[in-house]
């Protein structure tokens, strides 16, 4: 009786979803999890059920998932709830623990092989071994090949293909990194060491080809969760495989739209074809979102219902659960440096206000952009921290870079104009202005150098007055030393360290985190989508990188956009996943010199007048209200309205929706305008209907019959 009234217990507070999932029978269980739905409660209050009530024995459950944090969480609730003994690990620290302790037998008493922290090393030294010469961004390109080779289960010689079928980027020709990670190999083995991927075989390889280690692993582990189902790749599923040998009590969580990191092997195919593998298998969706007001949720569905492709099969309308709040704020600003101010100032304004710094966070697609906003912050005074990136001077290369360009005044005229004058020092170090090169790192350091001579730029547009007499003074261009000594003072700025601050962070490393306050800025056309993706599973995927960003904002969120990179630049479009933005007002129109100046557009967002969510869909927005909140319609207004539209449309000869749509007749009747300016908020209603029926609408919804706004003869033409 104790023992039930604790699983009971466990069942407190859970909504109709969240219980589902918890009291879904043994057997497989797939829960698709919107963002800020409750995910880790569900499935930790499922384990916990099944063990209080006695279902199944807490020792016997291996729970995976991606980060040990996110394993710590799961660890520390199920103690909350009275549960221990559950082995809630990553897939990486469970294999490990495995074949550590099976070791001796499967290695006959030799010694386990170290394990490598990292790749790069080696990865060098087996580029060196087939004639190549790879720097540390080349090496890291070429050792996250061959993590994604071998995570999706490619051995050296079916890379080429392999890559060719997945449409890899390879930062060398396919056949030379096929070289490379077969030289990898051979030096791994010669000097006794594994990597990760090793580890993971390793545990699949114990299991699959000695029946002991299989029934004892077996045995031990019955039940099976994982979570973030969505981020397997082919090789965490054999080993999943592996432990379950054919049973079939597995829970999986995920969530398909959140599908971000498929250039590293994960895919969110076994979650997509998960009730196909296990026929009659329960499938619970969590949509109820505890994290983001209506407006925040209502703008991450507007902007996934758009998805297509295999993910999109599973998307999740979320439905708000918070209190409304404030409406997504959607801005264009003429250029990145006016972008990054615009932000700072918002952030000062919002601690001051009384918002922790630590619970604002500043998000992009890539890190090579985070300089602008470095300095944006620190010249407001607003302390912030890097999450998953070096702060933009403590970055290897650009470190490497200054020093070139404190050596290259040596070399370089001083009249040398200075973005000519960065370019020619940054060939020091091997960056050239030409198409960045393939692979992840490599790119981005790239980036990082074009990030400098872009600083160049807006630096030399500022020349130095220098006073030369009374009252009498000279612009003097700004040379390279100039330059360095700003680098330097930009530098010693930045390197201020901070406890607490503003997060900066790119979309992929913000996945899993949350923040009260959230700036999505940079949403252009070519950074996001970035130009690199080509296909459209790749353009998808970059879809999906927004809808995690917006997702992470509670309750206050800022999209932007800047239409040229720096003053004076090439304007480009705002992102192709952006609601559309209202480009008539606010802000200065382009011409002369207005359009030099700091532009704020609004995009045009409507609210549910319900419940408050942000409206997208151009029903939806007519109305007033989303689909599925009730409607407060007027039955005797609208009948009244459809008898005066169709006497109009049969006066003038044209069929009814000409003179107004049923959509427009029922936001009348919905939301009952007493005055001009109510009349014409409804879409539908411009001028020219405005003059031709607006009184007569208005006197409809104040009460006045057909008969007396609409003589049978009134409209003929």
């Amino acid at each position: 009786m104790v023992v039930h009234s604790a699983a009971e217990r466990v069942l407190a507070g859970l909504d109709p979803e969240q219980r589902s999932a918890v009291t879904a029978p043994a057997g497989p269980v797939c829960i698709l999890a919107g963002a800020g739905t409750g995910k880790t409660r569900a499935v930790t209050s499922r384990i916990a059920h099944r063990a209080l009530s006695g279902d199944i024995s807490a020792r016997h459950v291996l729970a995976v998932t991606f980060t040990a944090r996110a394993a710590a969480e799961m660890r520390a609730r199920l103690s909350a709830l009275g549960v221990g003994g559950v082995q809630a690990r990553t897939f990486h620290a469970a294999a490990l623990r495995q074949v550590r302790y099976f070791a001796p037998r499967l290695l006959e008493g030799r010694a386990m092989p170290e394990l490598l922290d990292s790749k790069v090393r080696v990865v060098t030294l087996a580029a060196a071994k087939v004639g190549l010469r790879a720097d540390r961004a080349a090496a890291r390109d070429l050792a996250g090949e061959i993590e994604w080779a071998k995570s999706s289960l490619v051995e050296p010689g079916e890379y080429v293909v392999a890559a060719a079928k997945a449409l890899r980027e390879t930062p060398y020709e396919p056949a030379k990194v096929a070289d490379v990670f077969a030289a990898y190999e051979r030096l791994k083995r010669g000097n006794g060491v594994i990597d990760f991927e090793d580890m993971l075989r390793a545990a699949v390889w114990g299991i699959e080809e000695h029946a002991d280690v299989a029934e004892q692993v077996r045995g031990q582990y019955r039940h099976l969760v994982v979570d973030e189902y969505q981020d397997v790749n082919p090789l965490q599923q054999r080993l999943l495989d592996a432990w379950l040998g054919g049973r079939d009590d597995l829970t999986v969580v995920g969530d398909a739209s959140q599908t971000i990191y498929s250039f590293t092997g994960a895919t969110s195919s076994y979650l997509v074809d998960f009730p196909r593998r296990y026929r009659g298998a329960t499938v619970v969706r969590l949509v109820r979102d505890y994290r983001s007001t209506p407006q925040v949720v209502g703008l991450a569905n507007a902007v996934i219902s758009q998805a297509r492709g295999a993910e999109a099969r599973l998307r999740l309308e979320l439905h708000g659960q918070r209190p409304p709040g404030p409406e997504p704020d959607l801005r264009i600003f003429t250029d990145e440096p006016a972008e990054a101010n615009a932000v700072a100032a918002r952030c000062r304004a919002l601690i001051d206000g009384g918002t922790p710094a630590r619970e604002i966070a500043v998000l992009f697609r890539t890190n090579a952009q985070s300089e602008a906003y470095e300095k944006a912050l620190t010249e407001a005074a607003v302390p912030y921290v890097m999450q998953g990136a070096e702060r933009f001077f403590e970055r290897p290369e650009v470190r490497q870079a200054m020093i070139a360009l404190r050596a290259a005044t040596r070399s370089i005229p001083g009249e040398t104009p200075l973005p000519v004058a960065v370019v020619e020092g940054l060939a020091a170090v091997g960056w050239a202005p030409d198409a960045p090169p393939a692979g992840g790192a490599a790119r981005e350091r790239w980036e990082a150098l074009a990030a400098l001579v872009q600083l160049a730029e807006e630096y030399a547009a500022t020349p130095e007055v220098v006073p030369i007499g009374e009252a009498v003074a000279i612009e003097r261009p700004v040379t390279l030393g100039d330059f360095n000594e700003e680098l330097a003072r930009r530098a010693a700025q930045q390197h201020v360290p901070t406890v607490e601050g503003v997060t900066l962070a790119s979309l992929h490393s913000a996945k899993g985190l949350e923040w009260d306050a959230v700036f999505l800025v940079g949403l252009a056309e070519g950074t996001l989508p970035t130009t690199y993706a080509k296909t459209p599973e790749q353009v998808e995927e970059e879809r999906r990188l927004l809808y995690v960003g917006i997702t992470r904002a509670r309750e206050w969120l800022w999209l932007s956009y800047a239409a040229a990179r720096s003053p004076g630049g090439r304007a480009r479009r705002p992102s192709r996943f952006l609601p559309q933005l209202d480009r008539s007002g606010g802000g200065e129109r382009a011409g002369g010199g207005a359009a030099r100046r700091t532009e704020r557009r609004r995009a045009q967002v409507v609210s549910c007048r319900i419940c408050g969510a942000t409206l997208l869909a151009g029903a939806d927005r007519k109305l007033g209200r989303c689909p599925t909140c009730p409607s407060d319609l007027d039955e005797e207004l609208y009948e009244r309205l459809r008898e005066w539209r169709q006497r109009v449309a049969g006066a003038q000869k044209v069929p009814a929706y000409v003179v107004f749509t049923d959509a427009t007749l029922t936001a009348l009747a919905e939301r009952k305008p007493g005055r001009t300016e109510e009349l014409i908020a409804i879409a539908g209603i411009g001028p020219r209907k405005l003059g031709l029926y607006g009184d007569t609408v208005l006197a409809l919804v104040a009460g006045a019959g057909v008969d007396e706004v609409c003589p049978q003869k009134s409209f003929e033409i």
